[in-house]
């Protein structure tokens, strides 16, 4: 009566995840609770009267939305009739660990619940491919160019939420030297780096930093040349975030200037990797880019 159902993997071994932050460990909780209530033939109404909630609550829950109460997933489990105390203790355990703040968090008066959430996707992320059209990337950004950038998007920001921005950005890029650091695949536009964005020196500055990127192991670096004429087919900034962890599927985003959109759908996934791929065989291969940089340098 308590076994756990086909299909569900037992959470025993999700606790440890190693970048697995409190956004993931949600996404992960909360498709181990719906796969829990498929396979027990439980409606989203009936477990959300368990949870003296809706179905839409559960649905929150169940795509790692929200953070789930304790309590509620205790009462879940009991629906589901999971009894055994060792396995309703890994999802309890997980549900603690998925309520804790993520070290983004004290950046809540500066940042939003949207980029709240890429943030906490990148810490788990193995592959993070990206194209940027106006700017460099932010995962690539320098101090000084960064702040140029942040200063654009909010004309009347104050000089400290301007600095708390740019070190948020700065702590966000250490993800990248840290222990077992994703691969970042960076797709820049000539124009992003031929714009003199905050004056010549602060372009110098940016192109030296990108320079030494494009030497980490970890990263690799293209430039989209003017002359690729398909490159418009990206219609703007797009970041691919590719993960280990067999129930977090590839995720594309999509930034705006005031908010941004996640895509999750297969076949929404499958085309925004199509049109990675044009990028990057329509960009100048990442054997010329140390090449080009210098090239931009020396002007």
């Amino acid at each position: 009566m308590g076994a756990q159902p086909e299909g569900v993997t037992p959470l025993g071994r999700m606790t440890g995840h190693p970048r697995g932050g409190p956004t993931v460990l949600r996404i992960i909780l909360g498709t181990q609770l719906r796969r829990l209530r498929e396979q027990r033939g439980i409606s989203r109404e009936a477990a959300g009267d368990a949870i003296r909630g809706s179905h839409a609550k559960i649905s929150r829950l169940e795509l790692g939305r929200v953070a789930c109460k304790e309590r509620d997933v205790s009462d879940l489990l009991t629906l589901y009739r999971v009894v055994d105390p060792e396995e309703r203790e890994a999802y309890l355990s997980l549900a603690r660990e998925a309520g804790s703040p993520g070290w983004w968090q004290q950046y809540s008066d500066v940042t939003s619940s949207w980029f709240d959430r890429l943030i906490g996707l990148e810490a788990a992320t193995s592959v993070i491919r990206t194209y940027e059209v106006q700017f460099v990337p932010g995962l690539l950004q320098c101090r000084d160019y960064a702040r140029e950038v942040i200063r654009l998007g909010n004309p009347h920001i104050d000089d400290h939420e301007l600095e708390r921005r740019v070190t948020l950005r700065m702590e966000r890029q250490l993800l990248l030297s840290g222990p077992r650091p994703p691969t970042l695949w960076a797709v820049v536009d000539e124009a992003a780096l031929q714009r003199p964005l905050g004056g010549a020196e602060v372009m110098r500055t940016q192109l030296e930093h990108l320079l030494a990127a494009a030497h980490e192991p970890n990263i690799t670096l293209q430039v989209a040349p003017f002359e690729a004429g398909g490159i418009a087919a990206a219609g703007g900034p797009v970041t691919i975030l590719r993960f280990t962890e067999p129930d977090l599927p590839d995720i594309v985003y999509l930034e705006q200037l005031t908010s941004s959109l996640y895509l999750e759908k297969r076949e929404e996934v499958e085309h925004y990797m199509m049109v990675m791929d044009r990028l990057c065989a329509s960009a100048e291969p990442p054997s010329r880019t140390v090449e080009l940089l210098t090239t931009l340098l020396e002007r």
